[in-house]
């Protein structure tokens, strides 16, 4: 390989960190975090709406934490850790907070051009800056009317070229909105069209023409800096084109939405746990009628007990993708669609947690000194970041509709087969639900075929939202049969036993299929006229099955609130 080529794709495969190298940074992180940001100051920090620099500079210095190695491969000084280990250094960060969390993700996400498609001198360059002096990056990809659009650029980069017709530089003009570290990042990678396509560049902090706008007044996520950026005639050297050819953008972004979005799905997971836990704490010492909230049925299974179900089935569904990332199974864009998933029922998931958090604590969770308010809206914003849940609903629909028809309209049903195929092994992991909710799927699948109901964009996206669901419930009885078997996934928290495990997945799967089953009828019935051959397909839903397999539930919820209130014998 020669030094201006691009090297390997990194990320994808491997190891990673060992358990105690993973714990040591987890339990380093929560200690700087603790000792830097007071509750006071994040308070405090959060009404003025300000960015604490220093904290997160500290946070990336190699010689005080260096958070940031985890994510930098081995041969360019870093940790070289792997999408496990991001989620769950992702997770420990949102549970402090979401927008230091941000601060650091934005330094990835900004490095990640580099990481997938930089030369190795490049890499070399940029990469141990990172790993060595704990330079802070930010990623300039979205723009105030593209938004999400990476294709709908508007944002120039003009060759500057010498005598003989050499490029020697570039010529940037655009605008960026709504970038984080956008005001206090050494350097920014700015994705601008080229004649052959979009392609990323790397600019410095201090180079002419290139500004930023006074940082966002936002809902949320108030400790990050988060700005628009402006480049006015900037120019830029030749070698700051990443690969040193142009049009490689956007597949350079897309190599890595699955793992980037396993990233944001942790925020989701780690932000909805961490207000629910302020909420379990607070039932444990609030007394209402005479009695404890912690022992009222009706205060644990509408806010808390669901929220601890939901959370750890997204769990599941992260520490899914993120293994099958680190066999291999990432590269080239592979895992998008799994990444998806887990951003969106981990977000979707952890800002419901949060919601219901402040709803727990009462006029009390309303006000600051109580932080689920505050959480809240910091979480709000991880169902908008790195894809909208919408986005994620268009990846996750295409993409399987595509795999319906590839597989001869069966890939629900083959699915729906090796989970019953895993009850009879494990009788108790919810995997018969599961088998209802993936057979459900693919009969409402069916009936938007034979109806041509996919030309709706909102039954697409609705068929998304039921997707996950449906894959989110065999997956998390595949993660109770391990933990049973006692081979969980590496690296994973030890929260809970197999046993409660269990009792989570069956509660799931029996919501996902009647979920599927409820939402699908009326999605289909409501697209198509009376009579419409496609209804057919609707009688054939298992509703009786579904209706049988909610057998259990209140022992279920019942049992999993003794867990959580450790009340279980």
């Amino acid at each position: 390989m020669t030094m201006t080529e691009p090297a390997p794709v990194s990320h994808f495969g491997g190891e990673g960190l060992d358990l105690q190298s993973l714990t040591l940074m987890i339990e380093a992180l929560n200690g700087f975090v603790a000792e830097a940001l007071s509750p006071e100051l994040q308070l405090e920090l959060d009404h003025e709406d300000r960015c604490p620099e220093d904290i997160v500079r500290g946070m990336s210095d190699p010689e005080i934490l260096g958070v940031q190695l985890v994510f930098i491969p081995e041969e360019y000084g870093g940790m070289g850790g792997g999408a496990m280990d991001a989620y769950r250094v992702c997770e420990a960060m949102a549970r402090q907070d979401i927008g230091l969390a941000t601060a650091v993700f934005a330094t990835f996400l900004g490095c990640d051009p580099i990481v997938v498609g930089a030369t190795e001198e490049q890499k070399q360059n940029w990469l141990r800056a990172i790993a060595e002096r704990g330079v802070v990056f930010a990623y300039g990809a979205t723009e105030p009317e593209a938004g999400s659009d990476l294709g709908a650029l508007t944002t120039t980069a003009t060759p500057i070229k010498d005598d003989e017709g050499n490029t020697t530089g570039y010529k940037l003009n655009g605008r960026k909105q709504w970038i984080s570290n956008g005001s206090i990042a050494d350097y920014t990678t700015i994705l601008a069209s080229t004649e052959a396509g979009p392609s990323w560049f790397v600019v410095d902090r201090g180079t002419p023409g290139f500004t930023s706008a006074p940082p966002e007044d936002k809902h949320g996520l108030r400790l990050s800096n988060t700005s628009a950026l402006f480049l006015d005639d900037v120019e830029i050297p030749a070698g700051a084109l990443i690969g040193t050819e142009e049009g490689k953008g956007l597949w350079q972004a897309q190599q890595v939405f699955g793992y980037t979005r396993v990233m944001v799905a942790a925020f989701g997971l780690g932000g909805g746990w961490e207000a629910l836990d302020r909420a379990i704490q607070y039932s444990m010492n609030r007394e209402q009628g005479g009695g404890l909230l912690m022992d009222k049925q009706g205060y644990t299974h509408k806010l808390i007990i669901p929220h601890v179900v939901h959370l750890e089935a997204a769990r599941s569904f992260i520490e899914h993708t993120s293994t099958q990332i680190d066999a291999g199974l990432g590269a080239g864009g592979g895992m998008n669609t799994e990444g998806a998933i887990a951003k969106y029922m981990a977000t979707v998931f952890g800002n419901l947690a949060a919601n219901d958090a402040i709803q727990a604590h009462g006029g009390y969770g309303y006000t600051r000194p109580y932080v689920v308010e505050k959480i809240k809206r910091d979480v709000r914003i991880t169902e908008i970041y790195e894809g909208t849940s919408e986005i994620c609903e268009m990846t996750i629909a295409r993409d399987r509709w595509q795999l319906h028809l590839k597989n001869k309209f069966r890939y629900y049903e083959d699915m729906a087969v090796a989970s019953e195929q895993l009850h009879a092994r494990h009788p108790n992991v919810g995997a018969d639900a599961a088998a209802l909710a993936a057979r459900s799927l693919n009969m409402v699948l069916e009936a938007c075929r034979i109806g041509k109901l996919t030309r709706n964009q909102h039954i697409l996206f609705r068929l998304g939202e039921l997707i996950a669901w449906a894959e989110t419930a065999c997956v998390f009885s595949q993660r109770a049969a391990a933990m049973i078997e006692g081979t969980p996934w590496p690296k994973t928290p030890r929260r809970f036993d197999g046993e409660a495990t269990a009792a989570q997945a069956r509660a799931f799967a029996r919501e996902a299929a009647q979920k599927i089953v409820s939402d699908g009828t009326r999605w289909v019935a409501g697209a198509v006229p009376a009579g419409d051959p496609a209804l057919s397909y609707l009688a054939s839903l298992p509703i009786a099955a579904v209706q049988a397999a909610q057998a259990g539930w209140l022992d279920d919820m019942n049992y999993i609130a003794d867990v959580i209130y450790n009340r279980a014998g």
